[in-house]
């Protein structure tokens, strides 16, 4: 008889999964409007939507570093009609807050990366420096007296200043802001000397020559500024980083709508027109398996757990 009722829901699932969707889906977004994620979110909607003919509703649900969207998904049906689209604060965050209400790799079972963002090292242009090995000396014989910018603490932008801090055992003083407008305007001004920042954010800047990119966190150069070297070029390979983001469902979604979503995000990803789109936003396309992703969500999560612990960051 078990074994019969055990048939019946094997058999129900797949069924499910083959008529997947059969009803709008909810994409929550848990950051404002405009934003990466949320841009992200909505090239993915758009595409869904005329593959899947059905309703591709983004969400945006800001709030307390992206856990209030977050845990809305957490707790949602696991059938895959409720999806989360965040960023690598997924897995910083944890780190950051003293209590979350949900367990950030538990709870979600991911789905896949849709793309990476590297952030580039930019100075004010009257510091003295103008390779990575040059910047990396001028820190080490200064002490502490160099400060770095930041959108916030426990952003990306604030840990890769402490991990560049502890690859190359350097001391510098972070000077956090609320958001990277005036992070990057006072780095120009030159009240700080220095900043990470994605390459949307700081490309104009640099062509106007009022910062001066030093190098970038990807595995290759940008095809924008073909002339910025990588850290790894330098002999900092553990500085290959950057923002990435990524798909994820409740966890204990069935497995075969988990494929469902995951084969779907490749196929939109390696479509020429969004793959074109993720370049112009200075993002590298990347559209991996769940598994892989898995895999190195975990990876992340020890990275930066150790750069927080080190650097003692907290939430503002």
């Amino acid at each position: 008889m078990i074994s019969r009722i055990l048939g019946l829901l094997t058999l129900t699932t797949g069924a499910a999964a083959q008529t997947f969707p059969v009803k709008p889906i909810r994409i929550i977004a848990p950051f404002t409007a405009g934003g990466p994620v949320d841009i992200t979110a909505r090239i993915l909607a758009q595409k869904m939507n005329e593959s899947w003919g059905q309703q591709i509703i983004v969400e945006n649900r800001a709030g307390a570093s992206g856990t209030i969207g977050t845990d809305l998904v957490a707790k949602a049906a696991a059938d895959g009609y409720t999806a989360l689209l965040s960023s690598s604060a997924h897995v910083i965050v944890p780190n950051i807050l003293p209590k979350m209400p949900y367990d950030a790799l538990r709870d979600f079972a991911p789905v896949s990366v849709v793309m990476s963002s590297p952030l580039l090292l930019v100075v004010t242009p009257t510091l003295p420096v103008n390779t990575a090995k040059e910047f990396i000396a001028l820190a080490k014989a200064r002490p502490g007296e160099l400060s770095f910018a930041s959108a916030g603490a426990g952003s990306s932008t604030h840990l890769t200043s402490e991990l560049l801090k502890s690859v190359t055992a350097t001391k510098m003083v972070h000077v956090p802001y609320k958001g990277q407008s005036q992070a990057i305007t006072d780095v120009i001004s030159g009240q700080v000397p220095f900043m990470f920042n994605t390459l949307p954010a700081v490309v104009e800047f640099i062509k106007a020559r009022r910062l001066r990119a030093i190098a970038i966190t990807a595995e290759k150069r940008a095809a924008q500024l073909p002339d910025v070297p990588t850290f790894a070029e330098h002999g900092y390979k553990e500085m290959i980083t950057g923002s990435w983001y990524a798909a994820w469902l409740p966890a204990k979604t069935p497995e075969t709508i988990i494929n469902r979503w995951s084969s779907e995000i490749v196929r939109i990803v390696n479509l020429p027109d969004v793959r074109s789109r993720i370049l112009d936003l200075g993002g590298e396309p990347v559209a991996n398996t769940p598994a892989q992703f898995d895999a190195f969500q975990k990876a992340e999560t020890a990275r930066w757990a150790k750069i927080v612990r080190e650097s003692g960051a907290k939430a503002e």
